[in-house]
């Protein structure tokens, strides 16, 4: 599976469009975390913890979206986008949508 996030593929041709496809994942804050991004809050710094929770949850939500493309016949995704939102006090929601092709 190719996935990009331009609108064509450069040396390929689109030559089906298969719409729009999608993947999700809500992830919690886990209490450890917490605790440390608390700390670095004061002291500043990478906070780690969450760095490695948004890289995971990016990672599922492409798999996702990877397996609904697949599932419809494309063998790409182009013009992926991956968007962030809070879901309730402690839990965000990365979500990952582009366009399912078949190149030739």
């Amino acid at each position: 599976m190719f996935i990009t996030n331009i609108e064509a593929v450069p040396g390929k041709r689109i030559t089906q469009h298969l719409g729009m496809v999608q993947g999700n994942t809500v992830r919690a804050k886990h209490a450890g975390r917490d605790i440390m991004a608390g700390l670095k809050n004061i002291f500043g710094g990478e906070l780690k913890g969450y760095t490695e929770l948004l890289t995971e949850a990016r990672e599922e939500a492409t798999a996702r979206m990877v397996q609904q493309a697949q599932a419809i016949g494309a063998n790409a995704v182009i013009n992926v986008r991956y968007s962030t939102s809070s879901i309730s006090a402690g839990a965000a929601e990365l979500f990952a949508y582009g366009t399912a092709v078949v190149l030739e």
